[in-house]
């Protein structure tokens, strides 16, 4: 069974990005901004952490 703990959104408001995460369990939110080159960065940081982690092909929650 799975347990949703945290939930992140990526989020451009203004011409600026924010990482907001939700920690499900305790019931808080942080909000982080996030430069734009590591917006554009993202795609290929998260294909080397999830080859790293778990060699079988990623599945995607939606």
């Amino acid at each position: 069974m799975e347990k949703l703990l945290y939930a992140a959104e990526l989020v451009q408001e203004d011409g600026a990005y924010k990482l907001v995460v939700q920690d499900v369990v305790r019931d808080t939110v942080q909000v982080t901004p996030v430069p734009k080159s590591a917006v554009d960065r993202l795609p290929t940081f998260l294909s080397v952490l999830s080859s790293k982690l778990d060699p079988a092909p990623a599945r995607g929650r939606r």
